[in-house]
């Protein structure tokens, strides 16, 4: 039988695409279709609406205080308590309750995952884009079918505001893009301070700037209409890479370098965990944490210390079971995609995206070949570990099983 047949999966070979065009092993035959839905279901919870969406500082390891996305006996006497701390007269007050209602209505009755709509080209100005966009209604149509083969949701499961809260919003060119670390953020966030005018070249903004700026406005910083308003009608983008390449250059970038936050927050907690009789500087410090102890932090459902969206799955990141993405780029092909995108969304014809690593420039890039020397050291129960882990991630982008 083959690996399509045991798994049940669509052979999209007429269309040149395929999950699993790359070795197969014995064990992936007992992934049924009812495992996969259970990699999906299990990121969900009940469908959450945030106390505060704004002026709250993100993290992904803790929770938010959150409000169930439905009118309950609370939220009434909320209201009413507000009445009468603010001498709200009885009219606004109700005209309030009956906007909040007609909200809380549009997001109920809304249909989940979001349609895809078809990328208007209208701005394509030449033919030499006809590859690209072939590969590119491939990728779309793909992680379609994909999730509606195994996706088993309807609504969002999930607290909106962090759902959306990875996203990025550019409001004249209508964009909404989803951030993936190690996947060519940095330079995408410099093309998205172009388009806002704040800067006049993506060459002119430093590494600081890009991400501890703010100037950058993300979705979960509007109200319930704003973001629905977005969703429904901007542009959504995300690029995502292979996940055993992005695990490894995330590693190698937080933990080969020095690092302020890194070492201290993660570094001294992976060392204390799983290396044993540790001396007392790497303790204290946390640098020169090896790659085969990071994974058995990344692998232990006991971690000392939480996830990070560098190596966190794209599965989690953005959702793309229930935000259906227009355009999906990946960073194996990312200047092409990228400025295939700058065309579709009316970009100035001089903005190009550009190719320079502005940190660790003289470090080789992380392709298979490095990713081989890191993977060599670990067994293969854990490189098989690490596919598991990001399973969902490497069936949604057809990205090639990674030799185990």
């Amino acid at each position: 039988m083959s690996p399509d047949a045991a798994l049940g999966i669509w052979n999209t070979s007429t269309q040149s695409v395929s999950i699993w065009d790359g070795c197969w092993h014995s064990q992936r035959s007992r992934m049924t279709r009812e495992k996969i839905q259970e990699h999906i279901t299990n990121q969900n919870t009940k469908f959450h609406l945030p106390e505060d969406p704004k002026g709250k500082k993100e993290n992904l390891n803790s929770e938010r205080p959150t409000r169930v996305l439905t009118e309950t006996r609370h939220s009434q006497r909320e209201d009413q308590s507000l009445g009468k701390t603010t001498g709200l007269p009885t009219t606004k007050l109700a005209e309030k309750r009956q906007r909040t209602k007609t909200l809380f209505k549009k997001f109920n009755e809304m249909n989940w995952p979001l349609d895809i709509r078809p990328l208007n080209k209208t701005l394509v100005q030449d033919n030499k884009w006809k590859k690209t966009d072939e590969t590119q209604e491939k990728r779309r149509s793909f992680l379609q079918e994909f999730c509606k083969k195994y996706g088993g949701v309807s609504r969002p499961q999930s607290h909106l505001f962090h759902m959306v809260s990875r996203i990025y919003v550019e409001d004249k060119h209508k964009i909404l893009y989803c951030e993936v670390p190690k996947a060519g953020c940095s330079n995408w966030k410099r093309i998205l301070m172009v388009l806002n005018g704040l800067a006049p070249s993506t060459y002119n903004i430093s590494h600081d700037a890009v991400h501890y700026g703010k100037h950058l406005k993300k979705l979960d910083g509007f109200d319930l209409k704003g973001i629905y308003t977005r969703l429904n009608t901007y542009t959504k983008a995300v690029f995502v890479r292979d996940p055993m390449e992005r695990l490894v250059s995330a590693f190698r970038d937080k933990f080969e370098h020095p690092n302020s936050y890194y070492h201290p927050v993660f570094g001294k907690a992976i060392i204390k965990k799983y290396r044993p009789n540790a001396c007392e500087e790497a303790l204290n410090n946390g640098s020169g944490v090896q790659f085969k102890e990071f994974i058995h932090y990344l692998l232990d459902s006991h971690r000392p210390v939480g996830m990070d969206i560098h190596w966190e799955k794209v599965s989690k990141l953005c959702y793309p079971c229930l935000i259906n993405y227009d355009f999906v780029g990946k960073f194996e092909t990312l200047e092409e995609d990228a400025n295939y995108f700058l065309q579709l969304i009316g970009a100035p014809k001089e903005l190009k995206f550009p190719n320079f690593k502005d940190r660790h420039s003289s470090d080789e890039r992380t392709n298979a070949q490095v990713v081989r020397q890191y993977l060599k050291d670990l067994t293969r129960t854990e490189r098989q570990l690490i596919y598991d882990f990001y399973y969902l991630d490497y069936l949604m982008f057809n990205y090639t099983t990674p030799f185990l």
